[in-house]
């Protein structure tokens, strides 16, 4: 095949209309069904190779699948566009294993030339043998004294240099430390000064994470902007890309995590934000991160005897967010990832319940980022006020398991981590994203890593997380069209074509037959996940228009 392009055209041909046959679809219309027909933008039909034959005529454009997937695209529900695109075109970091290796890569980039910071991201000290940090001034002569800016792999702190310090004025905020290792107020600083770019620059850093999403089968991706990661400007383009109709991208869809004291506040906001957003929640921080031990937690860290993270918001605060974003019937939510963190989230519910009423709580479909430390009185409350978990699986498989970054942080409590069997069984609903750029744009991975999790307990079938990587984050959106997300007939023509080794039932729970090929399970097939090699992206297509395409696919 030829070098993979992202054309735009509508769908592989341009008579409107599209027959794709001789492979699989993944369609809750028909189990066995190995062929779909695509009307301009909807699903016109799906069904056997049989009955394609009978209806196929010169007036469609006809792709041969020889064997490959189609299924609904993939829908990140939570990614940051420009955070992701800086990743992708800058020092990647999370191979490096020491301080010295570290200083390596900077002064390799800074000596293959460039101006302004020099900006890198990935670097995971609980992966070194020594986790020792570079000085500052090491950083500052490895660049050959550009500031730098060097975002840990949770992206909730950062090495900077003295020169990127005093720029951002961060001596003296929350988080500031001599060692050049900031987090809270003071990495905001950072980031931000870092991140003060020009809106085609931030444009080009979009684009370079929306194709690479579309690369990847992603069909939609909620951008998570807040003030202290981004721009209104940052917010305002990647809403843009809707508009744009000269850009063949996935949908985006945007969230704002600004806090709100009052529904007159809230609907002023909205107003100035100048673009449509899905809601007033996201990345509005209740607490930090394990990794850089800012979450919120009831307990010290295992490995930081009296830290026990932070809490940025009260529960008033909280309250008053919700009840206002309640009373407009918009999304609110909040980043929470301590159970600390989720104790002051969950008060906070039940205390803008008491003032505006247990229904327009649930009404409004609030959403809670990450969510990774719940018990099952916490599980239990999330059921009750019906609030979507948005997930990412990424992160138990590059960080759970014997000595790796949870336990290294919490001991015991991490065996209880991001408890996705316990959320389904309990009603709550979930939706499934990459935070990228803290774990990459792989949607098959994150399946994959919902069937291995590493507490048993807590895995769940390859179908349960593909739907809450595919259905359930258009609803997770409150997306208007009830039918995003499948492929039946009159559903929205947005979907994926994947070359896969094998397709199989998989199941999570060890103690029956992990596969099954056999037609009575009438259950739709999905790739095999345990061949080593993840399923290739031949073709993205939304609401009928191409965005992605492997080379010579179709033709």
């Amino acid at each position: 095949m030829t070098e993979a392009t992202t054309s735009g055209k509508d769908g592989p041909g341009s008579s409107g209309v599209t027959l794709y046959r001789n492979g699989s679809v993944y369609t809750a219309a028909d189990p066995f069904a190995t062929a779909m027909l695509v009307d301009g933008g909807t699903v016109a039909w799906v069904g056997s190779e049989q009955a394609a034959t009978s209806i196929a005529d010169s007036s469609m454009d006809i792709v041969d699948l020889r064997g490959a997937l189609v299924a609904p695209g993939f829908v990140d529900s939570h990614v940051h566009l420009t955070e992701t695109g800086i990743a992708l075109e800058s020092l990647q970091l999370g191979a490096v294993r020491s301080a010295g290796q570290l200083l390596d890569a900077v002064a390799d980039a800074a000596a293959a030339g460039g101006d302004g910071p020099l900006l890198g991201h990935g670097w995971d000290e609980s992966l070194w043998t020594d986790s020792t940090l570079p000085e500052p001034g090491e950083l500052e002569r490895a660049a050959g004294g550009r500031q730098v800016y060097l975002s840990r792999t949770d992206a909730h702190s950062a090495l900077i240099s003295p020169s990127l310090a005093a720029a951002a004025r961060v001596e003296g905020l929350d988080g500031f430390a001599a060692g050049g290792h900031v987090k809270l107020a003071a990495h905001a600083a950072a980031r931000l000064a870092a991140r003060n770019l020009p809106a085609d620059t931030l444009r080009a850093y979009q684009r370079r994470a929306l194709e690479e999403a579309a690369a990847n089968g992603y069909a939609a991706v909620a951008e998570m902007g807040a003030p202290h990661i981004g721009s209104v400007l940052d917010l305002q383009l990647a809403a843009g890309w809707n508009s744009d109709s000269g850009a063949a991208l996935p949908e985006v869809l945007p969230y704002w995590g600004q806090l709100v004291a009052s529904q007159p506040e809230a609907e002023a906001l909205l107003t100035e934000l100048g673009v449509p957003v899905r809601g007033l929640a996201g990345d509005l921080n209740i607490d930090g991160s394990i990794g850089s031990r800012t979450a919120s937690l009831r307990e010290p860290y295992a490995d930081a005897p009296g830290e026990r993270g932070t809490t940025y918001l009260s529960t008033d605060e909280a309250a008053a967010h919700l009840a206002a974003c309640s009373l407009l019937g918009i999304q609110g939510g909040f980043h929470v990832i301590g159970d600390a963190g989720l104790d002051a989230a969950l008060d906070a519910l039940d205390q803008a319940a008491a003032e505006v009423g247990e229904q327009r709580i649930r009404a409004a479909g609030h959403r809670f980022e990450h969510v990774e430390m719940a018990d099952a009185e916490a599980i239990a409350r999330l059921a009750r006020y019906s609030v979507t978990v948005s997930a990412q699986p990424g992160f138990d498989a590059a960080w759970g398991g014997a000595g790796r970054l949870y336990e290294q942080r919490l001991g015991s409590r991490s065996q209880d981590m991001n408890p996705f069997a316990s959320f389904y069984s309990a009603g709550v609903p979930i939706c499934f994203g990459s935070d990228s750029p803290v774990t990459p744009l792989r949607p098959w991975a994150a399946v994959k890593a919902c069937l291995e999790h590493n507490n048993h307990a807590q895995r769940i079938s390859a179908r349960a997380a593909f739907l809450g990587h595919t259905r359930a984050g258009w609803r997770a959106a409150r997306h208007p069209n009830p039918m995003a997300g499948q492929l039946v007939p009159g559903a929205p023509a947005t979907f994926a074509v994947w070359e896969v080794d094998e397709l199989m039932v998989q199941v999570a729970d060890g103690r029956v037959q992990s596969w099954s090929t056999d037609p009575r399970a009438r259950t739709p097939l999905l790739p095999a996940l345990d061949t080593g090699t993840d399923p290739r992206c031949l073709q993205t297509v939304r609401n009928g228009r191409e965005l992605f395409s492997a080379g010579a696919f179709g033709s």
